[in-house]
Parts: structure tokens; C-alpha cells; sequence
């Protein structure tokens, strides 16, 4: 499940989406929600800081920072999963490192939605895949759009009618933001955006 898409770099930000596939849903309760968190939490929270998230019943989105090189480097050099060829990453000089490096970051989320997968297809008795293949991503670097996302992201269940506001959606990061109660994100930074938790919660605010 290796993509062409963007490339993930260190030190970039990201909006990443993916859906699935036809008409199946992707959580049908809230012990799926919680298993891709742990997911998530095993596969990508270790080579990337997340600022928010949102978990829909047939697609998620997550806004991140893949972190520092030196820190991927720590992270991949303890896996011993890696194939013999990207084991020897660190020996590459150059454009080649960065490639070797950009893969592995792409394999984490694959790992990501394959272990899902995995899980969801032996509780249920079911076969195949589940996501769309590639996963999506953009990279974020204007900083309104990165405020914009953030609104975009918490306000998806309410603009398709399933809450009337983002804190009722409890399959999101948004109420865990406000008492900042969160781990899995760094809430500060994300206030930070919006000068104030007051602004932050203004700019949510459903007209």
C-alpha cells in the first residue's frame, strides 16, 4: 500500500483523509473508534505531532506535524519489522536518505489502516479492504488555511447533520481540546493559532 502522492517530509504539516470504501463504514461502534485510535496511537503518534482529529462513520481527518529527522531516525532505528533494504536507510547519502526516509513515513500509515483492517475484519467475519487506496494528504503551510482546516475538520459532523455542534460529536478531539484533556494532541499549540481558547471557541461558534 505504498502511495505516490505528496511526499511526507520531516517537519511538515498535513491534512490526512482517507474514506472508505463504497458504501462500507469504517466504525460501527464505539470500541472500532477507540481501536483506531490505539492504532494510531501505535503507528503515527511516535513520528508525528497531531493537533486535531475528527473520526466519521465512512472517513477520518487528522491535522499533523511529521516530526524532526533526528527523531524518525530514533524511532525507525528501535523497529525491527523493517525490510533489509530500509534498514540500511541511515547508510544512503542525500536525495536517496530523504526517500528511503519519506517511504517509511508512508509505510506507518499503512500500517496504520491494514492493522485496522485486520482487527475490524476478524470481529466481523468479513474479507478484503476496507480504505480507499492511496490515502490522502495535503501539505499545510499558509497559516490561514491551517486555521481554516481546523474549523473545517471539528465542524464536519455538524455539516452533515449528525450534532449540532462540535462538542457533542464525541468522536473527535474538539471537547477534549477545551479542557485540554487530550494526550493524543497538543492542544496549546493549536490555541496558540487562534491568539486565545475565547477566539478558538468564537471561531467554532455555530451562526
Amino acid at each position: 500500500m505504498i502511495d505516490k502522492l505528496e511526499t511526507l517530509v520531516p517537519e511538515s504539516t498535513y491534512h490526512i483523509y482517507n474514506r472508505a470504501n463504497g458504501f462500507d463504514r469504517l466504525f460501527l461502534t464505539d470500541k472500532n473508534y477507540l481501536y483506531f485510535l490505539e492504532k494510531y496511537k501505535q503507528f503515527i503518534s511516535p513520528m508525528a505531532d497531531t493537533f486535531c482529529y475528527c473520526l466519521m462513520p465512512n472517513h477520518f481527518h487528522f491535522l499533523l506535524r511529521i516530526k524532526p529527522e533526528n527523531e524518525l531516525r530514533n524511532f525507525f532505528d528501535t523497529k525491527t519489522t523493517l525490510s533489509a533494504t530500509l534498514r540500511g536507510y541511515r547508510t544512503l547519502e542525500g536525495s536517496a536518505q530523504q526517500k528511503a526516509l519519506s517511504l517509511l513515513i508512508s509505510q506507518q500509515f499503512s500500517h496504520l489502516m491494514n492493522g485496522y483492517t485486520q482487527g475490524l475484519n476478524k470481529i466481523l467475519n468479513r474479507k478484503g479492504s476496507l480504505f480507499m487506496h492511496p490515502y490522502k494528504r495535503k501539505k499545510v503551510s499558509d497559516t490561514s488555511y491551517l486555521t481554516n482546516l481546523v474549523k473545517y475538520i471539528y465542524l464536519n459532523p455538524v455539516e452533515v447533520g449528525m450534532v449540532l455542534n462540535p462538542e457533542d460529536w464525541a468522536h473527535s478531539s474538539y471537547s477534549a481540546l477545551l479542557k485540554q484533556e487530550n494526550k493524543l494532541i497538543n492542544a496549546n499549540e493549536v490555541i496558540s493559532w487562534f491568539d486565545s481558547l475565547e477566539n478558538f471557541k468564537s471561531f467554532h461558534a455555530i451562526p
